[in-house]
């Protein structure tokens, strides 16, 4: 999807419907992820995916939203695994929704496990402090949809069958109950807590999502902080791409020093945790997404179906 650029100055000069300049605290999102993270490794179908799930249900009802506890059974190389994504919505006063995404759960890779501070921490509980802000803030026109993902990573060897598996399952039960046709957008929260912030710009992410990310950033004085390099990234955006709703996804590709990777050298190790994961990156993401969201969102309407 590539719309023509006739919109741009129109939804930059009528921004302003969601929320009066909410911003993120980033010291109580970081508290989110310390205590995510002590849970233990969030392998689907374990006690700790338990726990982080009861945690996320506690602290979205505490902010008055009802959540939605979708549970169904994903077929993997290690056999059925039932898994569980947590939903939620903040209503909007008209018809049409954005959804904001994370996945909670952690990498399998043995002993040691990986802890996944940033890799499903980071972005679960920035997820929920921006939900916290929204929810304060009232003001939004068009629905927010939350989607905490489970099953993101890979059991055996990461293919188009062994992965996604939370977003995967959710697109076609949206597609089932009428929902996806309603969801205008998508931002995917990914990696958003390492110190050394440096979100890339996802090669398959919608063109007029980048911008209004990169517009936001600008305005915040964080345009270091995004779109310096390019990576094409399989991730949970990608099965919402698919069925032709725009996305985006936010991540830091490079996690700690370099490696051959080419993700970084903490990525899928026991160095993924807390110390290596800083509140101010989180700050930075959590601001500019809700910077960026009253752009997203007059774009969207202003190209909704009448």
């Amino acid at each position: 999807m590539k719309p023509s650029q006739a919109w741009i100055l129109p939804w930059l000069l009528g921004c302003g419907a969601i929320g009066s300049d909410p911003k993120v605290d980033g010291e109580h999102a970081f508290g989110h992820l310390r205590r995510i993270v002590a849970f233990g490794p969030r392998l689907p179908g374990s006690e700790a995916a338990a726990k982080a799930r009861e945690y996320l249900r506690r602290e979205l009802e505490s902010y008055g939203l009802k959540v939605e506890l979708d549970r169904f059974t994903a077929q993997t190389p290690r056999g059925p695994k039932e898994m569980v994504n947590v939903l939620s919505v903040i209503p909007g006063t008209e018809k049409g929704a954005i959804l904001l995404a994370s996945h909670y759960d952690t990498k399998d890779i043995g002993i040691p496990p990986c802890p996944g501070a940033n890799d499903g921490a980071s972005s679960t509980a920035l997820l929920l402090e921006i939900a916290r802000q929204l929810q304060a803030s009232s003001a939004n026109r068009l629905s927010v949809r939350l989607a905490f993902f489970d099953g993101e990573e890979a059991f055996e060897q990461w293919s188009s069958e062994d992965s996604l598996y939370g977003s995967r399952h959710l697109v076609e039960k949206w597609k089932k109950e009428g929902i996806l046709s309603e969801v205008r957008a998508m931002i995917l929260l990914e990696f958003v807590g390492d110190k050394d912030l440096h979100v890339v710009r996802e090669s398959l992410s919608s063109s007029w999502l980048v911008e209004a990310i990169r517009e936001a950033a600008k305005d915040l004085g964080y345009s270091q902080h995004f779109f310096q390099t390019s990576e094409s990234i399989e991730d949970d955006h990608r099965p919402f791409l698919a069925a032709g709703i725009p996305a985006i996804d936010l991540i830091d590709f490079r996690y700690g020093p370099a490696h051959p990777n080419g993700v970084g050298a903490y990525w899928h190790t026991a160095e993924d945790k807390v110390e290596n994961c800083s509140a101010a990156s989180l700050q930075i993401v959590g601001d500019v997404t809700l910077r960026a969201l009253p752009k997203v969102e007059e774009r969207v309407r202003a190209f909704a179906p009448r």
